[in-house]
């Protein structure tokens, strides 16, 4: 850690105090400075963890239910706002069952448990068939996660189960997976593709239509688009992958594959949590017996409720995501404008800076000297400055944000030609 806190590593920390739409005041944890700040690294991409209806649904549940449901969902934790939000997700998604988790992490090991494995032995059935998991190299690190422990998880403890296999085929490269998927899949395996529909880095988009022309050829293969960033975010009524490319997921069925979807409501939603949607109660079913089910708390209610009332109000208001696709490409024409390597097209828009522009040095000097707060990666792949576009930001915000970025360009980079 010497050498993490040494090298400039380790992130800068601030602590909230207060939130007024993109106005917010934050502290820098250790110093103590306070800093009023236009940001422009939220998740927050409807607004909607401070509409007004949203938060006044989240008091009303607290004074129906309390704070926490206090156990596990097959237990005693299972509230009617679980059933009605598990209901309004598989309508929003298309998908008829659903079910929900604290968070994506928990989410997709379920499913890597429940559909790999058999965790509960059951007399006289022995799962014989492997699995292969093909999965995208730049996918989210709980989907790494899941399917990187898929072979010694629950499944593995309770009894025989046949073994994992995993391939990742470079980052939205369909011929990369046609290929793998010819070389790896034998006659009798399972096959899953899984991928993030929306990159959280890089902020593309998964070429949805040629993955599933490549899945065609392996009858009752299974699909799992991870929408965190796609939900609300894309497609003309914010539904996602599918409603972006106009694909439906029943016509994903009649071609012989399985849609998986995970749906999770830290972005679009304005709350925590996630859920598994899938054509089949079986399939849903298997999760509860994972241990990220049965052995952790259901979702509180005041974050079930806020996650309800923000979705039924992406449903009846299309227009919040209208606004949300106009300023991105408002935002990312302007940043392209103005020289800067803005990669990417959805709100999620990753600035690549040259090599002489530090992105952790570029946020402080755009923080301290602009009071705008933007997201510096350097610790994975390309360095970058990490931004997000929001329904909230105005013409005037996004103007101020560019501006801002030339002068600090100016100031410590000496780089414009670099970006001519």
């Amino acid at each position: 850690m010497q050498e993490v806190y040494s090298s400039g590593l380790y992130p800068d920390k601030f602590i909230c105090h207060q939130k007024n739409g993109n106005q917010i005041e934050v502290e820098e944890q250790g110093t103590g400075k306070r800093h009023q700040v236009l940001t422009f690294c939220t998740n927050d991409v409807l607004g909607m963890a401070q509409d007004k209806e949203v938060t006044q649904a989240a008091i009303d549940s607290i004074r129906r239910y309390g704070t926490s449901n206090s156990s596990c969902s097959v237990l005693s934790g299972r509230i009617d706002l679980h059933r009605q939000l598990e209901e309004e997700i598989s309508a929003f998604k298309h998908l008829p069952h659903t079910q929900l988790f604290l968070n994506a992490w928990m989410a997709l090991q379920a499913l890597m448990d429940g559909f790999c494995h058999l965790a509960v032995p059951v007399q006289g059935f022995q799962h014989t068939r492997e699995t292969i998991i093909f999965s995208d190299v730049l996918n989210h690190g709980c989907i790494i996660a899941a399917v990187v422990n898929a072979d010694n998880r629950s499944g593995k403890m309770f009894g025989h189960s046949p073994k994992v296999r995993v391939k990742a085929y470079r980052h939205c490269d369909m011929d990369d997976l046609e290929r793998k998927m010819r070389r790896y899949v034998r006659p009798d395996d399972r096959v899953i593709v899984i991928s993030d529909a929306v990159f959280s880095m890089d902020g593309d988009v998964v070429p949805l239509p040629r993955m599933l022309d490549i899945m065609e050829a392996y009858p009752g293969s299974v699909v799992v688009m991870d929408e965190a960033h796609a939900s609300g975010a894309i497609g003309g009524k914010g539904e996602g992958i599918y409603d972006h490319f106009g694909i439906s997921p029943q016509s994903v069925i009649e071609r012989g594959i399985v849609p998986i979807i995970m749906t999770t409501f830290s972005k679009f939603a304005g709350s925590a949590g996630a859920a598994i949607s899938a054509p089949n109660r079986e399939l849903i079913d298997l999760l509860d017996v994972s241990p990220t089910s049965i052995g952790t708390i259901s979702l509180p209610p005041p974050v079930t409720a806020a996650a309800l009332e923000s979705i039924r109000l992406v449903r009846r208001e299309p227009e919040r995501v209208a606004k949300l696709q106009a300023n991105t490409r408002y935002l990312r024409s302007k940043l392209v404008a103005a020289g800067f390597d803005a990669i990417g097209e959805t709100n999620v828009i990753p600035v690549l800076l040259p090599p002489d522009l530090e992105p952790k040095s570029f946020a402080r000097a755009l923080m301290e000297e602009h009071s705008i707060w933007v997201s510096a990666i350097w610790f994975i792949a390309k360095p970058r400055l990490r931004i997000t576009a929001n329904a909230l930001h105005t013409h005037a915000e996004m103007d101020q944000l560019v501006e801002s970025m030339v002068a600090v360009r100016q100031k410590i980079g000496g780089a414009v030609a670099q970006y001519a």
